[in-house]
């Protein structure tokens, strides 16, 4: 942080702090006067429409939203909360925003919002078609790579870090350590929950920068019956730890074909609201390794549910008191695939930039290039210039729905397989989404005839020159 940002950051905590006091005094009414406080200091940087939608539900007094941005205020640690609002609102939101649009300007390349990486390829679970249950302990990024990766992303305004693997929080030490050297990021690790104790959970308090996404597949049945026994009980207890302690918290959901009517049910979400559940990421299963079964994709059938379920359950006179993503399902809101550095891109734990957490292939390693010279390699401007990969935004993904567009990136580039597992061609991998982007197409087709849409090319997406000119 410059000396401007950090005399900037003790400003606004202390007015925060003042905040939540004032807050707490009256809910409802005053943080209907933050949010339009907050409306006139963001000026043009969000969309009015979003700080329109927020004040409105506020004033309502009732509905979903209000009942979740009340259970945030009732469940949360003041001092964590104030740190993780300085990462996300200040260093993200307003400076990493307006930076990352400007080199996306400047470079003529894709600049991530943020970037997802794997500080460690180990497990200590073996979920049913998960590839990272074969990596083993291969390999490992070090402390000083990963803080490499912080500093670099921030010179070009990336202030949100997400870990997955393995189980990153094998190296909590080590992800907490970063926490500390970079107040001004928020960091969000993926986790199947078996090593959060009460120290760690003091830890993340102290830090204040950090959240954690549990992974669960539904019932008991449901998740042990993917990532084996006692892990279900394992994710409820550290979700119960984790809201006695004050640390706000989500889960993460792999939908498959077996699971999708689990993962949906209303019994599911109001016991994830119980245990104090915030935020969901729900991610549709990807054939992704040599042993991963196609069958486990959901049916056309099932992605039209998820469809209409997600928007049903983020309404605010239908939906729960938690916020839902589904990053297949939600293309049409940031104008289809969002890898490749558009978004976001993934590290893997040797060192390998790849376009997205479940394209396994690449053309540049961090110990061989910076973070701009991976973003201006072939295989990430095949991204740039090809993005959105269909105009159709129920259709994002070059390998799921498009997977002639991966094959295509693939030959043309020259990017080279990373399954840590084994070498995946990409007519292997292709090969298994074949058939469900066939079968999904007219389905995807009619829903987005039949439904209206935002514009995708909103102000939080630079596209190419051709993109904004809509060709």
């Amino acid at each position: 942080m410059t000396k401007k940002e950090q005399l900037q950051r003790k400003a606004v905590d202390l007015v925060l702090k003042r905040l939540l006091n004032y807050v707490d005094r009256d809910p409802q009414r005053n943080i209907l006067r933050v949010l339009k406080i907050a409306g006139r200091l963001a000026g043009n940087t969000f969309p009015k429409t979003y700080m329109d939608s927020m004040q409105r539900t506020i004033a309502s007094g009732e509905g979903a939203y209000y009942a979740f941005a009340l259970n945030i205020l009732r469940d949360t640690d003041r001092g964590y909360l104030r740190k993780l609002i300085l990462a996300l609102a200040l260093g993200a939101g307003l400076h990493g925003t307006r930076a990352v649009r400007a080199n996306r300007e400047i470079y003529h390349c894709n600049i991530p919002f943020l970037i997802l990486m794997d500080p460690t390829s180990a497990c200590n679970c073996r979920c049913k078609g998960c590839w990272a249950a074969e990596y083993g302990h291969k390999n490992s990024l070090t402390f000083d790579e990963m803080n490499s990766v912080v500093t670099q992303g921030k010179a070009l305004g990336t202030h949100v870090y997400m870990f997955t693997g393995g189980e990153p929080l094998l190296r909590k030490k080590d992800l907490i350590r970063l926490c500390e050297a970079h107040p001004d990021c928020a960091f969000l690790a993926y986790t199947n929950a078996t090593l959060i104790d009460e120290a760690f959970c003091d830890e993340l308090l102290r830090v204040g920068n950090m959240t954690l996404a549990i992974s669960i597949e539904g019932t008991q049945k449901t998740t042990d019956a993917r990532r084996g026994e006692g892990m279900y009980d394992a994710a409820v207890r550290a979700m119960e730890l984790l809201r006695k302690k004050g640390v706000l918290f989500g889960m993460s959901v792999c939908y498959t074909r077996e699971n999708v009517e689990m993962v949906t049910s209303d019994a599911f979400l109001d016991r994830m609201v119980e245990l104090g559940v915030k935020f969901g990421f729900y991610f549709n299963y990807m054939p992704v390794g040599k042993s991963a079964p196609a069958e486990l994709i959901p049916t056309p059938e099932q992605r039209a549910h998820m469809y209409r379920w997600i928007r049903k359950t983020r309404n605010n006179a239908t939906g729960k008191p938690l916020f839902v993503m589904d990053f297949q399902d939600d293309g049409e809101f940031v104008g289809g695939c969002i890898a490749g550095g558009r978004n976001y891109f993934h590290i893997n734990a040797a060192g390998d930039m790849e376009p997205c957490v479940f394209i396994h292939f690449s053309d540049s390693n961090i110990r061989e290039k910076t973070l701009l010279e991976g973003l201006k390699s072939p295989l990430f401007l095949a991204y740039y210039h090809n993005q959105p990969f269909n105009d159709n935004h129920l259709r994002p993904c070059p390998m799921l729905e498009n997977p002639q567009c991966l094959r295509k990136i693939i030959a043309e580039t020259g990017a080279k397989s990373t399954n840590l597992e084994g070498e995946e061609t990409a007519e292997s991998l292709c090969s298994k989404c074949d058939r469900f982007a066939a079968a999904w197409a007219p389905v995807a087709e009619e829903l987005w005839a039949a439904t209206p849409h935002p514009h995708p090319k909103t102000q939080f997406y630079r596209d190419t020159p051709e993109g904004k000119a809509g060709k």
